[in-house]
């Protein structure tokens, strides 16, 4: 196997539910990830933040509505926030994991901020669910507070729900290439970076969360990675998840993924995204390939023995 520039976007089973989860999570995370370092792959790690930024939104709200004096924090120094104290974790379990194999490689993490495009249709209708479920009090509350807007889940409570705009420029992108090029394993676009759109020469946060796999596969196209690893709960992709007639797929091209996503095979919110963000990345440029498959199988997976792949 020839060594590679592989961009890994990791899904939240790699990082936990609480902080407790997480610090456990990530050192199991981190051997995965070592494994392909030791080979001599160069690494870039991006990462989920769906339960943390929630966490953060939620104890923001509640520490806004208990002290008069403190206003609402919005939303995109949430997800700020949620990169910084998981790349910190990740990049000390990256850190020791490496220093028990006598490796000797930089680790940061770069905060990250990806610009959207203000008019996407996606801020006219808030469709991802964030922080945790309400009564209908407190949704009531809040979206009368702070404008936030609620739907009611199942019979679970009200959950609120903000727009995903699609990724169009990673504004840190070139000190991202300068410390992988500079032999660095870099930590970045957490969450799907941090929201932002520009107005005039300046940037602006918006109330709004990227998918991180789209991130992820931009990120990957920028930094001319040789592949694009999606590590997640499942060890393949499957046509008829969960049901009698369920089908792993070893390999999907381009066209076979795309079909799959027209007719609806793939639920969004969950694998429409990551298959089609794996398209993106291998219709890009001849000989890329994408990778979906389970965290512990993602040294097989790159050798051709798990995962489902994504070619061109």
């Amino acid at each position: 196997m020839k060594k590679m520039r592989i961009v890994i976007a990791l899904g939240g089973n790699a990082l936990g539910k609480n902080l407790p989860e997480q610090y456990i999570a990530v050192k199991e995370t981190a051997k995965a990830i070592v494994d392909l370092i030791e080979y001599g792959h160069e690494v870039i790690i991006t990462h989920g933040n769906g339960p943390q930024v929630g966490m953060i939104d939620s104890a923001m709200s509640l520490f806004a509505k208990e002290d008069s004096v403190q206003g609402k924090t919005p939303l995109s120094m949430c997800v700020a926030m949620s990169q910084a104290y998981i790349g910190y974790d990740m990049q000390n379990a990256l850190r020791r994991e490496m220093r028990e194999r006598s490796i000797a490689r930089p680790v940061s993490t770069v905060l990250t901020q990806v610009r959207v495009d203000k008019d996407d249709p996606a801020f006219l209708e808030p469709s991802k669910p964030i922080g945790k479920f309400m009564t209908k009090e407190e949704a009531d509350f809040a979206s009368k507070k702070y404008g936030h807007i609620f739907i009611e889940d199942s019979g679970r409570g009200y959950r609120r729900v903000v727009p995903s705009p699609r990724p169009q420029e990673i504004i840190e992108l070139s000190v991202i290439r300068l410390q992988v090029e500079d032999g660095n394993i870099v930590v970045c676009c957490g969450g799907g970076g941090i929201p932002v759109v520009a107005i005039g020469e300046h940037l602006k946060g918006v109330s709004a969360v990227i998918d991180k796999d789209y991130a992820s596969s931009l990120l990957a196209r920028e930094l001319d990675a040789d592949m694009f690893v999606i590590l997640t709960a499942v060890e393949k992709v499957s046509l008829n998840y969960k049901k009698e007639n369920e089908r792993q797929l070893d390999t999907m091209s381009v066209s076979e993924a795309e079909r799959y996503l027209r007719e609806g095979h793939f639920q969004r919110g969950s694998m429409y995204e990551k298959v089609d963000a794996c398209a993106q990345f291998a219709m890009s440029k001849k000989g890329r390939v994408a990778l979906v498959t389970e965290l512990s199988k993602a040294k097989d997976g790159l050798l051709g023995l798990t995962g489902t792949r994504i070619e061109g």
